[in-house]
């Protein structure tokens, strides 16, 4: 380990809350947010530090399939595994380090986050930042909220995910590519359940055409059980390995049909999407090895 990020990328980290104009507050005016360039070059650099040659894009012809039946009108999806706030900079990196149409690719994606990197910390709304966003209030969240204290709350949650509905389905048929965390938060392994996906996410292989799937191996950030500033960095060899382009209606059928005794149909195509998920890090993570030694 190096450090901790605010060790290790202190110089950045000022540069990046002085640069940022991301709002600290969400409300339905500015759930949809364009990526910052300036804030993306500072990032680029914390990225380059930390990744070791043999870090690269796998499935790099998978990623620009799916890019051009985006560009076809298709509503098209990423679904990514979550280990650590770099995990966006990484795909967006890698993309752009692959050529070809790899700079197209990382301007296309739309990322859909939860309201708390925008309104917990104005540091981490900073980063995020870089990259175009759709905030979203996760109804886990909501359901946290009392009911009977919590009005106003409430309301305002059901009024950010309205106009976070809208701009989905204004921007997912224009060339775009979808990116989201199934598991809906960074895997923590004391916490075996963060890496259980969120019923929601079915919501989002209904209503979509094509979708890969992408596992990332190789941690650069490493969550710890205090705040983001205190994660540890280290330097490693990363992969970001994208599956093959994926029917959603097909693959959603199979995963029912697999489990058509399971009344939670939501939570069988999140577990599903989980397993797959799973098997191609398990699969990457082999490969990986072979480069570390």
């Amino acid at each position: 380990m190096l450090g901790t990020l605010t060790e290790v990328f202190g110089d950045q980290i000022k540069r990046v809350i002085k640069t940022s104009k991301a709002p600290t507050v969400i409300n339905e005016d500015n759930v949809y947010q364009e990526g910052d360039p300036n804030v993306l070059a500072i990032l680029d650099e914390m990225v380059t530090h930390l990744m070791l040659p043999g870090s690269a894009l796998v499935g790099k012809e998978n990623l620009e399939e799916l890019f051009e039946k985006a560009q076809n009108g298709k509503a098209c999806l990423l679904l990514v595994e979550h280990y650590s706030n770099l995990d966006l900079s990484i795909v967006s990196y890698l993309a752009r380090k692959a050529g070809g149409k790899g700079q197209e690719i990382s301007d296309s994606l739309i990322a859909i986050g939860g309201i708390k990197l925008n309104e917990d910390s104005p540091v981490v709304a900073a980063f995020t930042g870089a990259y175009t966003k759709i905030v979203i209030y996760p109804s886990r969240s909501i359901q946290d909220l009392d009911p009977e204290k919590e009005k106003d709350e409430i309301a305002r949650a059901n009024s950010i995910n309205r106009a976070a509905m809208k701009a989905l389905i204004r921007h997912k048929y224009k060339g775009k590519l979808v990116l989201v965390f199934p598991s809906g938060t960074r895997y923590r392994a004391w916490e075996p359940d963060t890496k259980k996906g969120v019923r929601e996410i079915d919501s989002y292989v209904r209503s979509f055409d094509y979708m890969c799937f992408v596992a990332l191996n190789g941690e650069l950030l490493h969550v710890q059980k205090t705040d983001m500033m205190n994660d540890a960095v280290s330097k490693d060899i990363s992969t970001a390995t994208v599956g093959s382009v994926i029917n959603c209606n097909e693959f959603r059928d199979k995963a029912i049909a697999a489990r058509a005794h399971e009344e939670d149909k939501k939570q069988v195509v999140a577990d599903a999407l989980m397993a797959e998920l799973e098997r191609m890090h398990i699969a990457a993570e082999a490969e990986r090895q072979k480069l570390l030694k």
